[in-house]
């Protein structure tokens, strides 16, 4: 029985291995077709990077195959400064989609919201562009300008950018004067220098009795410094999980010291909050540890990884999923807020934007290319706000944070 059993393991390892080489086979009979008849002369080489392009793509909004140039975009842009415009896009129902803008670059100066659909980058539709090639087109020298026919809400709307180095304080903070006892605290992204700004400004509390932690707009960033950031106010238990298809899934614990466990804290979010914002806010709402207001966040919990294919040459992956505390995922997902609060004389944005399928919003988007040049909406700049004043989420933040300082007092 035992020698059957190897038999037919041995039988089906070989069936295994040659449906395997077929499939290389198929992938080299197409290159062979390509470079025999195509209307224009092609090398192998640009043709096997034309069909990886195109090919890991298609497995998700985030995965892609990244060319000599590419990769050496992405270094420039992982280590040092570069000249863009201040926003996160993301793919969404296969369209371009702006996850946020961040505080104070050139495209929050624009008037760039979170949601805007990117219709085209100067003169270019980016109907069935991929991610990559669209940052590409958006990124460039400091100074130059950039035109993008956004839709917002249905309407095509034009911004006029001047590219700049983008170089962001990720943490700010402010006092209230008629609410001496809150402090207020912004994080505009989760950069290198969260964590020890966070720091600071909980060693300065003084006589306040509840925070306000605002990361609307904030599109993620480095996951160490969201994770450090919820081990400042979780004490215990699960902070983060990731799950692929490895063995090895990781699992982030909190732990007490140094925790800052009783101070009451308000969160705000909204659309443009996504990956590591998504994080920081599903944590402390899993453990109960601060009260969630404002919109559904965006849902971007994927974990992808660069693999080299050589030294000039490798592959974006998506490899696992991020998991909160009670085991639910936030990819496609979103955050949830425990009370929706929508922004002040602002007409509400539906949770997906535009209520349509894929095939119907680029249809749609087709649509508005025909006619843009017949109707375009010019926008306004976004002004920054210094005063509760016209921010309706902020407003009930305060008001929610005041009503459990006084539980907590009693």
């Amino acid at each position: 029985m035992r020698k059957l059993l190897l038999f037919l393991a041995f039988v089906t390892s070989i069936y295994a291995a040659e449906a395997r080489l077929n499939d290389y086979l198929k992938f080299v009979k197409t290159v062979n077709i390509i470079e025999k008849y195509y209307v224009e002369p092609l090398s192998t080489n640009d043709i096997v990077e034309k069909l990886l392009k195109g090919g890991v793509k298609e497995f998700d909004a985030h995965s892609s195959f990244l060319d000599k140039k590419g990769y050496k975009e992405l270094q420039v842009t992982t280590n040092g400064e570069f000249g863009g415009l201040g926003i996160v896009v993301g793919m969404r129902k296969g369209v371009l989609t702006i996850i946020s803008p961040i505080d104070d670059t050139p495209a929050y100066k624009a008037g760039v919201k979170a949601n805007d659909i990117i219709l085209k980058i100067n003169n270019k539709a980016t109907i069935d562009m991929s991610l990559d090639e669209a940052v590409n087109l958006m990124r460039g020298k400091p100074g130059t300008k950039i035109t993008l026919t956004l839709v917002r809400d249905g309407k095509p709307v034009v911004v006029h950018i001047t590219r700049a180095i983008i170089k962001v304080k990720s943490v700010k903070s402010y006092d209230f004067k008629d609410y001496p006892q809150i402090k207020y605290i912004r994080i505009s992204s989760f950069d290198k220098n969260v964590v020890a700004s966070l720091k600071k400004i909980m060693a300065n509390l003084k006589n306040k009795k509840g925070l306000i932690i605002d990361l609307r707009n904030n599109p993620g960033g480095l996951l160490n410094q969201a994770l450090d950031t919820l081990d400042m106010f979780i004490s215990d238990g699960k902070l983060l999980s990731e799950k692929g298809r490895n063995k090895e899934n990781r699992v982030w614990y909190a732990h007490s010291s140094g925790t800052y466990k009783h101070i009451p804290i308000v969160i705000l979010v909204n659309g443009g909050s996504a990956s590591a914002s998504e994080i920081v806010s599903g944590a402390m709402q899993d453990h109960k540890r601060a009260i969630i207001i404002g919109e559904k966040t965006f849902g971007k919990g994927s974990v992808q990884a660069i693999i080299p294919i050589d030294k000039d040459e490798a592959i974006r992956l998506t490899i696992a999923k991020y998991y909160l505390p009670s085991g639910r995922t936030i990819q496609a997902v979103g955050v949830t807020p425990d009370i929706k609060v929508v922004p002040a004389k602002v007409t509400p944005i539906k949770d997906e934007g535009i209520n349509l399928k894929e095939n119907e919003l680029k249809a749609h988007l087709k649509a508005e290319l025909n006619k843009i040049d017949k109707r375009v909406v010019k926008t306004t700049k976004k002004e920054k706000y210094k005063k509760i004043d016209g921010d309706n989420q902020l407003q009930s933040a305060v008001n929610i944070l005041k009503a459990l300082i006084i539980e907590k007092q009693q």
